[in-house]
């Protein structure tokens, strides 16, 4: 037998099958293959987590009951697995897949939260029952026991805000941390309206001012708008009114005020109507002793004024502002030397504001700017220091109002009422100089405006007449009182 082909071919060809076979022995990478990967997702504390979403790219899965949760057809190779749960922070890691399966199981970490819990109680101690306590959307209602709990709250500060059926709302900024938070509440009742005997004539516009537990109210005008020399005087002790000795002249809008057991009327104006271009403001100041029963005439103003304020501290009488263009006049009367002192303009012109004397400070705030009611009103609270005789800013009233009138009780600065251009404030606030804060009581019963001068005397704030409706035409015979519960001292 012969052979015809030579070894050296032989040679190659035996190389050449026994790399193919090798070659045929290893499986080609496969494009496409894909991997799944499962696992349980977890708190910290090791309790599975039902519902949380993991999701790698597009691919999603909701854990069951068990924490469990499958992600399949994803892409071999690195990838970033991205789970979430309400309740817990997000977490992002980093994989590596392989073809066919794979195990991961996650781990949570829970958001901090907050609880807080304490007791509602009036300014007694007594708690209070069926209190609303809330912060954000977490409310809560206080037991008999006055007790309350909201959880799951944010770590932070936050707002706590109180309310009950009749108690004044409270609204406290709180700082939360991690867990258990305690805060009890005080609440404090709203105070009550009433009425006593009503006036003698429904007038409006006039002036107002207390002595020896009579109230003094002087002119103003009935509906007809024809200014009135009226003196109407109430007692306080008999609940009854009487007529004192007629003012020398008509007289609206006037300032009024007691010192040293003498009435003063200062300023106003004779007429409800002026003409155009004129006005009858006058700058007379006149004194009524009770116990002579006649008005005398004093040193006038230095200018003539109408719808200013009065305030009396430490035996002198600060009257500010009025009507234009007399609008930043300040100047101070002192009785015992039937004398005037012109004094630093006051800051922001206005005319129906109201003004108190608080810790040996003049505040004057509110009102409204130029002639008629128009829509220039100011939220402005300025104090004059008779020591410095500098003029600074306080908190600013809650909103605009003109009209209003203005008292201290029980260390507190009340303001109620008023009229605007689009109608009746029943606004009932007051200040706080501890806290240099303002806060919102109940409505007032009955709305008005147009009284200048109030007085707090037997525990109650007097706001005695004022016009009803918007203008100077709706003068009422109402007399309210208030009985504030809230205290400042």
């Amino acid at each position: 037998m012969q052979f015809s082909t030579s070894i050296p071919t032989l040679t190659i060809a035996l190389v050449t099958s026994i790399l193919v076979v090798a070659c045929g022995e290893s499986d080609p990478i496969d494009s496409t293959a894909t991997a799944t990967v499962s696992g349980v997702v977890r708190a910290a504390t090791g309790a599975v987590i039902e519902g949380a979403s993991v999701g790698i790219g597009s691919a999603t899965a909701t854990t069951d009951a068990d924490g469990q949760f499958e992600l399949q057809n994803l892409p071999v190779g690195s990838a970033t697995i991205v789970t979430s749960a309400s309740g817990f922070e997000q977490r992002s890691e980093s994989i590596s897949l392989v073809a066919g399966n794979n195990a991961h199981d996650v781990v949570l970490t829970r958001i901090p939260t907050a609880t807080v819990s304490g007791v509602v109680t009036d300014l007694s101690g007594a708690v209070i029952e069926g209190a609303s306590v809330k912060i954000g959307s977490a409310t809560a209602t206080t037991d008999a026991e006055g007790r309350f709990e909201l959880q799951n709250l944010p770590v932070g500060n936050a707002t706590i805000h109180t309310t009950a059926p009749g108690f004044v709302p409270r609204s406290e900024t709180v700082s939360l941390v991690a867990e258990a938070n305690t805060h009890d509440v005080v609440l404090t009742p709203a105070g009550e309206w009433g009425l006593r005997a009503s006036l003698l004539e429904p007038n409006s516009e006039l002036a107002f001012a207390e002595l020896n537990g009579k109230l003094y109210l002087l002119g103003g005008y009935p509906a007809s708008r024809v200014t009135a020399r009226t003196v109407q005087v109430y007692d306080i002790a008999t609940d009854s009114w009487e007529l004192g000795p007629q003012l020398p002249l008509p007289n609206n809008h006037g300032m009024a005020a007691s010192v040293n057991g003498k009435i003063y009327l200062i300023g106003g104006q004779t007429q409800a109507d002026d003409a155009p271009g004129t006005n009858s403001y006058v700058n007379t100041v006149y004194e009524l002793d009770p116990a002579v029963g006649e008005w005398t005439t004093r040193a006038p103003m230095p200018t003539t004024r109408s719808s200013g304020v009065a305030v009396v501290l430490d035996g002198k009488i600060y009257v500010a502002g009025g009507r234009p263009p007399h609008e930043q006049d300040f100047a101070a009367y002192d009785p015992a030397t039937n004398s005037w002192e012109v004094l630093p303009n006051l800051p922001t012109p206005r005319n129906h504001f109201t003004g108190a004397a608080i810790n040996g400070r003049i505040h004057y705030l509110g009102g409204r700017k130029g002639l008629g009611l128009g829509t220039s009103m100011t939220t402005a609270h300025e104090v004059y220091d008779p020591q410095t005789r500098t003029w600074t800013t306080a908190a600013p009233m809650l909103r605009a109002r003109s009209g209003m009138n203005g008292v201290m009780a029980r260390g507190c600065f009340h303001v109620w009422g008023g009229e605007g251009p689009f109608g009746m404030f029943p606004d009932h606030d007051y200040y706080d100089p501890r806290t240099n804060q303002w806060s919102r009581l109940p409505d007032m019963s009955i709305p008005v405006h147009g009284v200048y001068g109030s007085a707090f005397v037997d525990g109650l704030i007097w706001v005695s007449g004022g016009g009803t409706s918007v203008g100077g035409s709706f003068g009422s015979t109402h007399n309210q009182v208030y009985r504030p519960d809230v205290s400042c001292e």
